[in-house]
Protein backbone atom coordinates (compact mmCIF):
# COMPACT_ATOMS: atom_id res chain seq x y z
CA UNK A 1 0.00 0.00 0.00
CA UNK A 2 1.51 3.32 -1.11
CA UNK A 3 1.21 6.43 1.03
CA UNK A 4 1.57 10.17 0.50
CA UNK A 5 2.42 12.53 3.34
CA UNK A 6 0.90 16.02 3.47
CA UNK A 7 1.66 18.08 6.59
CA UNK A 8 0.18 16.26 9.58
CA UNK A 9 -1.98 13.92 7.50
CA UNK A 10 -1.15 10.63 5.81
CA UNK A 11 -3.12 9.42 2.80
CA UNK A 12 -3.05 5.79 1.69
CA UNK A 13 -3.73 5.51 -2.02
CA UNK A 14 -5.74 2.32 -2.29
CA UNK A 15 -9.44 2.17 -3.15
CA UNK A 16 -9.62 5.90 -2.31
CA UNK A 17 -8.87 5.11 1.38
CA UNK A 18 -7.75 8.11 3.39
CA UNK A 19 -6.59 7.93 7.00
CA UNK A 20 -6.20 11.26 8.77
CA UNK A 21 -5.24 11.96 12.34
CA UNK A 22 -8.02 13.83 14.10
CA UNK A 23 -7.29 17.20 15.70
CA UNK A 24 -7.35 17.07 19.50
CA UNK A 25 -9.48 19.30 21.74
CA UNK A 26 -10.08 19.38 25.47
CA UNK A 27 -13.06 21.02 27.14
CA UNK A 28 -12.07 21.98 30.68
CA UNK A 29 -15.22 22.18 32.80
CA UNK A 30 -14.63 24.91 35.39
CA UNK A 31 -17.98 26.70 35.61
CA UNK A 32 -19.02 25.44 39.05
CA UNK A 33 -19.57 27.67 42.05
CA UNK A 34 -17.86 25.30 44.49
CA UNK A 35 -20.38 25.92 47.26
CA UNK A 36 -19.50 22.69 49.11
CA UNK A 37 -15.91 23.88 49.55
CA UNK A 38 -17.03 26.87 51.61
CA UNK A 39 -14.21 29.03 50.23
CA UNK A 40 -14.25 32.69 49.21
CA UNK A 41 -14.02 31.78 45.51
CA UNK A 42 -14.83 28.69 43.40
CA UNK A 43 -12.56 25.73 44.09
CA UNK A 44 -11.04 25.68 40.58
CA UNK A 45 -9.38 28.99 41.48
CA UNK A 46 -7.86 27.78 44.76
CA UNK A 47 -4.22 26.73 44.95
CA UNK A 48 -2.53 23.40 45.59
CA UNK A 49 1.22 23.09 45.68
CA UNK A 50 1.57 26.83 45.01
CA UNK A 51 -0.40 26.90 41.74
CA UNK A 52 -4.05 27.34 40.88
CA UNK A 53 -5.97 24.08 40.46
CA UNK A 54 -7.31 25.05 37.03
CA UNK A 55 -3.83 25.91 35.79
CA UNK A 56 -2.43 22.58 37.00
CA UNK A 57 -5.24 20.73 35.24
CA UNK A 58 -4.53 22.46 31.92
CA UNK A 59 -0.79 21.84 32.22
CA UNK A 60 -1.37 18.08 32.27
CA UNK A 61 -3.16 18.18 28.91
CA UNK A 62 -0.54 20.49 27.40
CA UNK A 63 2.17 18.07 28.55
CA UNK A 64 0.37 15.05 27.11
CA UNK A 65 -0.61 16.71 23.81
CA UNK A 66 1.34 19.93 23.14
CA UNK A 67 -0.74 20.70 20.03
CA UNK A 68 -4.10 20.35 21.79
CA UNK A 69 -6.74 23.08 21.52
CA UNK A 70 -8.24 24.14 24.84
CA UNK A 71 -11.82 25.28 25.44
CA UNK A 72 -12.30 26.56 28.99
CA UNK A 73 -15.80 26.82 30.47
CA UNK A 74 -15.92 29.37 33.30
CA UNK A 75 -18.43 31.21 35.48
CA UNK A 76 -19.10 34.44 33.63
CA UNK A 77 -18.19 36.52 36.69
CA UNK A 78 -14.70 34.96 36.80
CA UNK A 79 -13.66 35.20 33.14
CA UNK A 80 -11.74 38.45 33.66
CA UNK A 81 -10.21 37.07 36.86
CA UNK A 82 -8.87 34.01 35.01
CA UNK A 83 -7.49 36.06 32.12
CA UNK A 84 -5.66 38.33 34.55
CA UNK A 85 -4.24 35.31 36.39
CA UNK A 86 -2.85 33.84 33.16
CA UNK A 87 -1.15 37.17 32.37
CA UNK A 88 0.28 37.59 35.88
CA UNK A 89 1.63 34.03 35.97
CA UNK A 90 2.88 34.16 32.36
CA UNK A 91 0.79 31.05 31.80
CA UNK A 92 0.83 30.71 28.03
CA UNK A 93 -2.14 28.62 27.00
CA UNK A 94 -4.10 29.81 23.97
CA UNK A 95 -7.69 28.95 24.79
CA UNK A 96 -11.26 29.63 23.85
CA UNK A 97 -13.18 30.82 26.91
CA UNK A 98 -16.88 29.98 27.06
CA UNK A 99 -19.35 31.07 29.76
CA UNK A 100 -21.07 28.27 31.65
CA UNK A 101 -24.76 27.45 31.37
CA UNK A 102 -27.45 26.80 33.95
CA UNK A 103 -26.34 23.15 34.33
CA UNK A 104 -23.25 21.14 33.42
CA UNK A 105 -25.16 19.80 30.40
CA UNK A 106 -25.75 23.30 29.07
CA UNK A 107 -22.15 24.29 29.77
CA UNK A 108 -20.82 21.38 27.71
CA UNK A 109 -23.26 22.20 24.93
CA UNK A 110 -21.94 25.79 24.90
CA UNK A 111 -18.39 24.50 24.54
CA UNK A 112 -19.23 22.02 21.78
CA UNK A 113 -20.46 24.86 19.60
CA UNK A 114 -16.79 25.87 19.28
CA UNK A 115 -15.51 22.42 18.24
CA UNK A 116 -15.63 21.09 14.66
CA UNK A 117 -16.73 17.66 13.50
CA UNK A 118 -13.94 15.22 12.69
CA UNK A 119 -11.98 15.95 15.87
CA UNK A 120 -11.33 14.08 19.10
CA UNK A 121 -12.61 15.92 22.15
CA UNK A 122 -11.90 15.17 25.80
CA UNK A 123 -14.21 16.61 28.45
CA UNK A 124 -12.47 16.93 31.81
CA UNK A 125 -13.37 18.34 35.21
CA UNK A 126 -11.23 21.38 35.92
CA UNK A 127 -10.90 20.22 39.53
CA UNK A 128 -9.24 16.89 38.68
CA UNK A 129 -5.63 18.16 38.63
CA UNK A 130 -4.01 14.83 39.58
CA UNK A 131 -4.81 12.85 36.44
CA UNK A 132 -1.57 11.71 34.82
CA UNK A 133 -0.40 12.90 31.42
CA UNK A 134 0.23 9.20 30.62
CA UNK A 135 -3.48 8.38 30.99
CA UNK A 136 -4.47 11.44 28.96
CA UNK A 137 -2.06 10.50 26.16
CA UNK A 138 -3.11 6.87 26.06
CA UNK A 139 -6.81 7.77 25.96
CA UNK A 140 -6.31 10.11 23.01
CA UNK A 141 -4.43 7.33 21.21
CA UNK A 142 -7.20 4.80 21.88
CA UNK A 143 -9.85 7.31 20.84
CA UNK A 144 -8.53 7.40 17.26
CA UNK A 145 -10.51 4.20 16.68
CA UNK A 146 -12.93 4.26 19.65
CA UNK A 147 -15.71 6.88 19.38
CA UNK A 148 -16.64 7.03 23.09
CA UNK A 149 -14.10 6.18 25.81
CA UNK A 150 -14.63 6.43 29.58
CA UNK A 151 -12.08 5.84 32.38
CA UNK A 152 -13.43 3.86 35.33
CA UNK A 153 -12.14 2.41 38.58
CA UNK A 154 -13.64 -0.53 40.49
CA UNK A 155 -15.53 0.17 43.70
CA UNK A 156 -13.50 -1.20 46.62
CA UNK A 157 -15.81 -0.37 49.54
CA UNK A 158 -18.69 -2.46 50.82
CA UNK A 159 -21.81 -0.71 49.54
CA UNK A 160 -25.17 -0.34 51.29
CA UNK A 161 -28.48 0.52 49.61
CA UNK A 162 -30.20 3.01 51.93
CA UNK A 163 -32.98 5.56 51.82
CA UNK A 164 -33.17 8.84 53.69
CA UNK A 165 -36.35 8.75 55.75
CA UNK A 166 -36.79 12.20 57.29
CA UNK A 167 -33.07 12.51 58.01
CA UNK A 168 -32.69 8.93 59.24
CA UNK A 169 -30.95 6.39 57.02
CA UNK A 170 -32.86 3.13 56.63
CA UNK A 171 -32.14 -0.15 54.86
CA UNK A 172 -33.91 -0.77 51.55
CA UNK A 173 -35.09 -4.33 52.14
CA UNK A 174 -34.12 -6.82 49.45
CA UNK A 175 -31.80 -4.40 47.64
CA UNK A 176 -28.21 -5.57 47.33
CA UNK A 177 -25.32 -3.68 45.72
CA UNK A 178 -23.05 -6.15 43.94
CA UNK A 179 -19.64 -4.51 44.27
CA UNK A 180 -18.10 -6.85 41.67
CA UNK A 181 -20.00 -5.12 38.84
CA UNK A 182 -19.86 -1.53 40.13
CA UNK A 183 -17.31 0.96 38.80
CA UNK A 184 -16.90 4.69 39.34
CA UNK A 185 -16.62 6.84 36.21
CA UNK A 186 -13.96 9.54 35.96
CA UNK A 187 -12.86 12.16 33.46
CA UNK A 188 -11.43 12.82 30.94
CA UNK A 189 -14.11 11.18 28.85
CA UNK A 190 -13.00 11.19 25.22
CA UNK A 191 -15.19 11.15 22.12
CA UNK A 192 -15.26 11.66 18.39
CA UNK A 193 -16.58 15.19 18.31
CA UNK A 194 -19.41 14.48 15.87
CA UNK A 195 -20.72 11.72 18.18
CA UNK A 196 -20.69 13.98 21.25
CA UNK A 197 -22.23 16.92 19.41
CA UNK A 198 -25.05 14.75 18.06
CA UNK A 199 -25.71 13.38 21.56
CA UNK A 200 -25.91 16.89 23.00
CA UNK A 201 -28.72 17.70 20.58
CA UNK A 202 -30.95 15.75 22.98
CA UNK A 203 -33.17 17.77 25.34
CA UNK A 204 -31.80 18.08 28.86
CA UNK A 205 -32.63 15.32 31.33
CA UNK A 206 -31.75 15.14 35.03
CA UNK A 207 -30.32 11.64 34.43
CA UNK A 208 -27.43 13.21 32.47
CA UNK A 209 -24.76 13.14 35.18
CA UNK A 210 -21.79 13.01 32.81
CA UNK A 211 -21.03 13.04 29.08
CA UNK A 212 -21.09 9.26 28.84
CA UNK A 213 -24.69 9.19 30.09
CA UNK A 214 -25.69 11.66 27.35
CA UNK A 215 -23.97 9.60 24.64
CA UNK A 216 -25.53 6.39 25.96
CA UNK A 217 -29.00 7.98 25.97
CA UNK A 218 -28.42 8.91 22.32
CA UNK A 219 -27.96 5.21 21.58
CA UNK A 220 -24.20 5.03 21.13
CA UNK A 221 -22.07 2.33 22.73
CA UNK A 222 -19.38 3.19 25.26
CA UNK A 223 -15.90 1.72 25.64
CA UNK A 224 -14.01 1.70 28.93
CA UNK A 225 -10.45 1.87 30.16
CA UNK A 226 -8.99 1.70 33.65
CA UNK A 227 -8.72 5.09 35.33
CA UNK A 228 -6.50 6.12 38.22
CA UNK A 229 -7.23 5.94 41.93
CA UNK A 230 -5.57 9.35 42.54
CA UNK A 231 -7.57 11.06 39.80
CA UNK A 232 -9.85 12.57 42.44
CA UNK A 233 -12.34 15.37 41.95
CA UNK A 234 -11.60 18.12 44.45
CA UNK A 235 -14.91 18.97 46.10
CA UNK A 236 -14.28 19.42 49.84
CA UNK A 237 -11.58 20.80 52.13
CA UNK A 238 -10.48 17.20 52.79
CA UNK A 239 -9.96 16.66 49.04
CA UNK A 240 -7.86 19.82 48.95
CA UNK A 241 -5.63 18.55 51.75
CA UNK A 242 -5.27 15.16 50.05
CA UNK A 243 -4.30 16.75 46.72
CA UNK A 244 -1.69 18.91 48.46
CA UNK A 245 -0.23 15.83 50.17
CA UNK A 246 -0.08 13.86 46.90
CA UNK A 247 1.71 16.72 45.12
CA UNK A 248 4.19 17.04 48.00
CA UNK A 249 5.04 13.34 47.71
CA UNK A 250 5.40 13.58 43.92
CA UNK A 251 7.73 16.55 44.23
CA UNK A 252 9.85 14.66 46.75
CA UNK A 253 10.43 11.75 44.35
Amino acid sequence: MRGIFFGNSYYFCKNVLMIMERKKFVVIMAAGSGSRMGASRPKQFLEIGGRMILQRTMEIFLEACPDISVVTVLPEDFISFWREHCLEQNFICPQIIVPGGITRFHSVRNALSRIPDGAIVAVHDGVRPLVSSALVGSMFSMAETVPALVPVIPCIDTLKVLKNDGGELRTVEGAVADRSVLYAAQTPQVFHSEVLKQAYSLPYDTSFTDDASVVQAYGKSLSYTMGERLNIKITTQEDLLLADAVLALKNRD
